[in-house]
């Protein structure tokens, strides 16, 4: 408790700038945390449903088993619950309402990275703008007849690095989240279209076998 109430003099003695600063760091954390959660509740494809997906003897009775019991807003479930249920309609039918889906789920995984990108931009301009007001507050004590109060020189010099300092962690922190979840997302998405290709092939497969079996 000690070294938290230290930090926070620390942190006071930066300026008015570190509020905000303060504010998107808190906004950063909560974004983050929120992405980290839907990924790992909803962004799974689970390691049964995977398997029966590129099983080419499995049944798509265990499928809709699995797909049954799955979260309705996981979205995988969602997306493969779409082909699935559309595997007798045409092929452009099926690839239409999938790729409907796959745009609903992107834009929930998209959820907050703008922010995040915002962030990456906002926190160092309000560091800057701490330090030039930490600046102006050193430079007002010197008066016409030299410096009037050295300490408080020192004091305005601190508020600016603090402010600098603090801008800049919180942009990198946003940076490297923006980064890392943007990945993620690619890599869902390119994932969930590899498996939703496996099981259209399959369904075209099974077709084109009931039309040529005698």
């Amino acid at each position: 408790m000690l070294e938290i109430a230290r930090s926070w003099q620390v942190l006071r003695f930066g300026g008015p700038a570190i509020y905000p600063l303060l504010a998107l760091a808190v906004l950063t954390a909560a974004i983050m945390i929120d992405k980290a959660y839907v990924y790992w509740r909803y962004a799974q494809p689970g390691t049964l449903l995977a398997r029966l997906v590129s099983r080419a003897d499995s049944k798509w009775a265990d499928l809709e088993q699995q797909l049954a019991i799955a979260d309705p807003q996981h979205h995988f479930a969602r997306f493969l619950r779409v082909i699935i249920q559309n595997r007798d309609e045409p092929a452009w039918w099926v690839n239409s309402r999938a790729g409907d889906e796959a745009l609903e789920i992107e834009g929930s995984l998209a959820r907050g990275l703008w922010v995040l990108e915002t962030i990456v931009t906002a926190a160092p301009l309000l560091g800057l703008l701490g330090t030039i007001y930490g600046m102006i507050h050193a430079f007002n004590l010197f008066g016409v007849h030299g410096l009037v109060d050295p300490k408080g020189v020192t004091s305005g010099v601190a508020q600016a690095l603090i402010a600098t300092a603090l801008g800049l962690l919180i942009a990198l922190v946003a940076l490297f989240g923006f980064n890392y979840f943007s990945r993620l997302q690619a890599r869902t998405l390119d994932r969930m279209e590899r498996i939703g290709t496996r099981l259209l092939d399959r369904a075209r497969m099974e077709r084109r076998k009931a039309r040529v079996r005698p």
